[in-house]
């Protein structure tokens, strides 16, 4: 008996220390996946946390104001040789009439340029475009990516040269009626976008995500105010103003108002906007809403600057940022036009 039960003892021993066995390298090969295959980062949390990092390069531009200079601020370091002019127009309307030593890029090659170029004589480059929006764009990548003396030339060679204007025919007052004093709340905050680029480091993926933006061009970051008022509803609409004036002139129907340079954090409202809806972002001449749109694309969100701003809408009710046919400095120019 006791050599029976001895044997089934051993047997259910050794079945256990089998059975102990298999565990233990299930639990082996289970760690070594895990070892292998760790976790998926969010992309679009990494990116945005350095881009907010005051030490990266990026260093929280979305929140640091406006990297605009006035026309005439262009004009005195072109005439001290201090501010080099980079020209982004077409080839030939840049033949047409051009700032005296601007450099005629496209905005794909400007980045290469100043990586490749010895520009030490010069304390600024100023982005040069047609009214100051697509230069406001492609400046917000550019700061972001650690250029921090560069600028766009605010309203463009339409504010250099009355020859050049193109702003005018952009004014427009036929919603000044439509505009509202009413509220409208911010969205629920949500989930940020999803990106995909590979990487986890949050250098890396800012690098994969400015050549996807800057590839697409600043037509897939803009919008007209008639396509947005053709569509209400197929956007949520960011008024980039403070409240006072979100108030007073009022604001797009339906528009929420985000406060300039504070409101699009991850500690503030950041994810209340929202990952599945085109963003149509608005400011007074379409210069910081450029900026802005830029910034968000960066991480993910389709966003859209309304060009001209309320330029483009409100023109005659408006009293700051405007437009007139005197804004022009009406300096000289190199060229034929």
């Amino acid at each position: 008996m006791f050599n029976q039960i001895h044997m089934k003892m051993k047997i259910k021993t050794k079945t256990k220390v089998w059975m102990m066995a298999i565990a233990a390298l299930s639990f082996a090969v289970v760690s070594c996946d895990t070892e292998e295959d760790p976790p998926e980062i969010n992309e679009a949390e990494v990116l945005i946390e350095y881009m907010e990092d005051p030490g990266s390069p990026a260093g929280n531009y979305g929140n640091s104001g406006l990297a605009i200079k006035a026309p005439s601020a262009t004009y005195t370091g072109v005439v001290a040789g201090v501010v080099l002019p980079i020209d982004i127009r077409s080839a030939d309307d840049f033949a047409d009439g051009h700032i005296q030593s601007a450099v005629n890029l496209s905005a794909g090659a400007v980045r290469d340029y100043l990586d490749t170029e010895d520009l030490s004589a010069y304390d600024e480059i100023h982005i040069v475009c047609y009214t100051g929006q697509t230069a406001s764009w492609l400046t917000s990548l550019l700061q972001l990516a650690g250029y921090k003396d560069v600028y766009s030339m605010k309203w463009g060679m339409s504010g250099w040269h009355s020859d050049f204007d193109k702003w005018t025919s952009n004014t427009n007052s036929d919603k000044a009626t439509l505009f509202t004093a009413d509220v409208t709340d911010k969205g629920a905050e949500g989930d940020l976008p999803t990106l995909t680029t590979g990487f986890e480091d949050g250098a890396d993926i800012f690098e994969a995500r400015f050549d996807v933006v800057l590839a697409e061009g600043f037509g897939e970051a803009a919008v007209s105010q008639g396509d947005v008022y053709a569509n209400l509803d197929d956007y949520y609409i960011i008024n980039y103003w403070p409240n006072a004036e979100y108030l007073d002139p009022g604001h797009i129907e339906g528009a929420m108002q985000y406060t300039p340079d504070e409101d699009l954090q991850l500690d503030t409202y950041l994810k209340t906007l929202p990952t599945d809806k085109a963003i149509a972002v608005y400011c007074y001449t379409g210069q910081n809403s450029a900026r802005i749109a830029a910034y968000l694309r960066l991480m993910g969100y389709n966003a859209k600057s309304l060009k001209f701003g309320a330029n483009s809408m409100i023109w005659s009710e408006m009293t700051k940022s405007t437009w007139t046919p005197e804004t022009p400095m009406d300096y000289d120019y190199v060229g034929m036009k």
